[in-house]
């Protein structure tokens, strides 16, 4: 018995893919690559935009002519185009779906097989005793996504994902601790810590509930693990003890992904991000003054509803001044159910958006390159994640990506290497191995 697993979307997607895969090797599926094989075809689903769904749909749809050759054929829809709440609708559009899975529930599945495979019934797994990782994994994987808050309490105007991914529930510190370290037994060297606004980790818990710090602080004395990231953070809950764990932790990678969206307060009031630009400016301040050799993440929506060319031009000058080392940059697109969607008008051409959208691509490749330029000869140690095109390749603490070339025939996977870096282009790095660098194995 096969599976196969098609993902798109969020970090925390891939990690509800990852217990997926553990769940049915537990119960003797091997997994492949060629669909035609599989006997369970999981879909695990992104809504955040437009295109994703349509990308889900129509892969989805290239699956019934299949299923009409193999009725035996399992069929899974996962994630957000389900919904925690379930969408009754998705059974009539598509009829050749078996199970409808909810973000990061593996039962509604299982059950499914129970029921249609009895024979092979074992003892379920699901939710926190779900395997970390899949059998055909161990050993493979240097990073891993753990998710440690799931859904989301804010509503943004835009934003689908607190009505598809529920409210917000912080995982257990010593779940989330038991993951890590039988993460770390497999082989895993990093993990990122995730939540669609981690740096909110423990407020729904209560007052004297661990906060992110506190997870950072713990995870760190995780034995095997060598590099702790976490990702993405909000700017309203971004305080001075979550710089300083940054700064003061070790095993806590100099890297912060913090969105502003838009550089513009008008357009931020109709988000409903609840800050200013002054506000999400002066954090930035913060974060560089107390960790200057931090590398910053942003994220852009363009064409928002009644974005005019003048407040796009602010957002671009905003970008400019602070000098991010990404931004991730989307075109807004209306997502059904969403403040935005119901009471807005999506004003803005297709073809303006895409010009704004290439705008800030453009400009964040000419500061990203010179950002990366500074790095030009600069000795920077990596962690290395594997081989790609005969080079191996890692990532430094700051999350710049590296290659490096090695002809004596060591397996690198999963060390920490010191490099120097040869070449810097925007988007990656090149290098050679430093001469006496250190290295920790696994």
């Amino acid at each position: 018995m096969k599976y196969h697993i098609w993902t798109i979307g969020c970090q925390m997607n891939s990690s509800d893919s990852l217990r997926v895969a553990a769940a049915l090797e537990a119960r003797g599926y091997e997994p492949t690559e060629d669909l035609r094989q599989a006997d369970v075809v999981v879909l695990n689903t992104c809504v955040v935009r437009q295109s994703a769904e349509d990308r889900a749909s129509g892969f989805l749809w290239s699956l019934k002519p299949l299923k009409e050759r193999r009725p035996s054929l399992v069929i899974a829809l996962m994630g957000c185009m389900v919904g925690v709440r379930g969408n009754g609708r998705l059974r009539e559009r598509f009829p050749h779906v078996d199970v409808l899975m909810p973000p990061g529930d593996v039962q509604p599945l299982l059950i499914y097989l129970d029921q249609r495979l009895p024979e092979e019934r074992i003892e379920r797994c699901g939710g926190d005793d779900t395997p970390v990782l899949p059998d055909s994994l161990y050993g493979q994987l240097v990073s891993v996504p753990v998710p440690v808050v799931l859904g989301c309490n804010l509503v943004c105007s835009y934003c689908v994902i607190p009505s598809r991914r529920g409210r917000e529930r912080s995982r257990n510190l010593e779940v989330i601790l038991s993951e890590v370290e039988a993460l770390a037994q497999s082989g895993v060297r990093e993990v990122v810590l995730l939540g669609q606004i981690v740096d909110r980790y423990g407020y729904d818990l209560g007052a004297e509930a661990p906060r992110l710090p506190d997870l950072l602080a713990a995870v760190s004395e995780v034995e095997g693990i060598a590099r702790v990231r976490f990702l993405t953070s909000h700017p309203n809950y971004f305080d001075d003890r979550l710089i300083e764990a940054v700064r003061t932790l070790p095993k806590v990678c100099e890297h912060i992904e913090v969105p502003i969206q838009a550089g513009d307060d008008v357009i931020l009031q109709r988000m409903r991000r609840s800050y200013s630009v002054d506000d999400y400016r002066r954090l930035i301040e913060r974060i560089r003054a107390r960790v200057p050799e931090c590398s910053i993440a942003t994220d852009v929506i363009v064409g928002f509803p009644g974005e005019t060319e003048q407040q796009f031009q602010n957002t671009l000058r905003v970008l400019a001044e602070l000098e991010m080392d990404v931004c991730h940059v989307a075109m807004y697109s209306p997502r059904p159910g969403t403040l935005a969607a119901t009471t807005m008008v999506d004003d803005v051409p297709p073809e303006e958006k895409k010009r704004r959208l290439d705008a800030v691509n453009a400009l964040q490749e000419e500061i990203a390159a010179r950002i990366n330029h500074r790095l030009l000869g600069q000795r920077v140690e990596i962690l290395v994640e594997g081989q790609q095109k005969g080079k191996w390749k890692g990532r430094t603490r700051t999350n710049k990506l590296v290659f490096f070339s090695d002809d004596s025939g060591r397996d690198w996977h999963g060390e920490l290497v010191e490099v120097v870096i040869t070449w810097t282009g925007p988007w990656s790095m090149q290098a050679e191995l430093a001469t006496g660098h250190s290295s920790e194995a696994s």
